[in-house]
């Protein structure tokens, strides 16, 4: 008897995406995200297309969390000499 395949990674992936949509720009969720879709990619072949749409998902999200951050960054030590007036 062969034991049957799971396919929980993928579907972690994929709900850790749908999550950090919903939740905001936050950094850790999108990268427990990545890091579970890219362990179902090599673990679980037969949930390839979940495991991808996870990992695009926690991409884009992780992406705009990393350019919300610089871009305050940016913003706040451009007005940075103004704060004292």
């Amino acid at each position: 008897m062969r034991p049957s395949e799971t396919n929980g990674f993928s579907i972690a992936s994929l709900v850790l995406g749908l999550v950090s949509i919903l939740a905001g720009f936050t950094v850790f969720v999108p990268v427990g995200g990545l890091v579970l879709g890219i362990m179902a990619l090599r673990r679980e072949p037969a949930s390839r297309t979940m495991a991808i749409w996870g990992i695009v998902l926690n991409s884009l999200m992780l992406a705009g969390a990393v350019i919300a951050v610089l871009a305050t960054v940016v913003f706040g030590l451009a007005f940075l000499p103004f704060a004292f007036l």
